[in-house]
């Protein structure tokens, strides 16, 4: 029994790295129907800059940490105006392919600064346990489960209670309708980008104390990120953390339960069991069309 908690802890706390990620995913899906498949590297950039500031300059934990996010903020501002904003209107293929080629230009533009190696950042959380009984639990984990939880409830209040928010919820509903209703579009759509590379900055960083990062993670953890977007149904912003902890509890599950192999495939093999109940998604609208 103790082992399953374990494992289900630990599950929930990669889960949760895999939800942010599918939050990037899923938040400009709805702001510009685009699927960034650099997300997973704009993770892994948001990690090396956080590493910078609080491994390499010696920076407080927590500054570290708002700088990394205020700097992945400003670039994925630049991303969307720069590279994703001038090829809007051409077919999805070439979008998505543009997508994947940021992430390859970010994954050696990292190798090239910060080279191959592993790299860890020391955290508050790395070394302290919980105990209660026999049951021995990282301080790791639980923060990272609590700072998710932190984070969605502050993301739910901003697209809730702010005028900001509702912006961007109406364009993401009708982007022509909110045009005409006199909301900045193309700014909206800018912020969007921007609170979506700050959300997977977090995830990076929230990562560093159970992993180690490096040019190749975010490309590693982008694939396992989409499928948990794709299961939470892809335009829910709470389906995109339910399908990353599920996903997440899965493969610990898996890895620990099931003989090798199983937990790089396990994910996969649920999500499309899910996919053949319900095609949407947990979270999903269905769209009944008509023949």
């Amino acid at each position: 029994m103790l082992d399953f908690v374990q494992q289900l802890v630990s599950g929930v706390a990669l889960g949760c790295v895999y939800g942010l990620i599918a939050l990037g995913f899923v938040l400009v899906y709805k702001a510009t129907e685009v699927v960034n498949f650099a997300q997973g590297d704009l993770m892994m950039l948001g990690g090396f800059f956080a590493f910078t500031f609080i491994g390499m300059m010696g920076l407080n934990y927590w500054i570290g940490f708002a700088g990394a996010v205020a700097a992945m903020a400003l670039f994925g501002m630049v991303a969307e105006r720069v590279v994703v904003r001038p090829i809007l209107g051409y077919p999805q293929f070439s979008i998505i392919m543009v997508t994947i080629g940021l992430g390859y230009f970010l994954r050696s533009i990292a190798g090239m600064i910060w080279g191959t190696d592993d790299l860890k950042i020391e955290t508050p959380f790395s070394q302290g346990v919980l105990r209660m009984g026999s049951l021995v639990l990282a301080y790791d984990k639980l923060s990272v489960i609590a700072a998710t939880m932190i984070l969605c409830t502050l993301l739910w209040l901003f697209f809730n209670k702010t005028t900001l928010g509702t912006a961007m919820r109406a364009s993401s509903e009708n982007m022509l309708a909110a045009y005409y209703m006199g909301i900045p579009v193309k700014r909206v759509v800018s912020i969007v980008w921007a609170i979506s590379a700050a959300v997977a900055t977090c995830a990076g960083v929230l990562l560093a104390p159970i992993t180690f990062i490096h040019s190749n993670v975010g490309l590693v953890l982008g694939l396992k990120a989409f499928p948990a977007a794709v299961l939470g149904g892809f335009g829910s912003i709470p389906g995109a953390v339910v399908g990353g902890v599920l996903i997440g509890v899965i493969e610990s599950m898996a890895g620990f339960y099931l003989p090798e192999g199983w937990k790089d495939v396990a994910p996969y093999l649920v999500l499309l069991a899910v996919l053949l109940l319900k095609p949407e998604g947990l979270f999903g609208l269905h769209v009944r069309k008509k023949v």
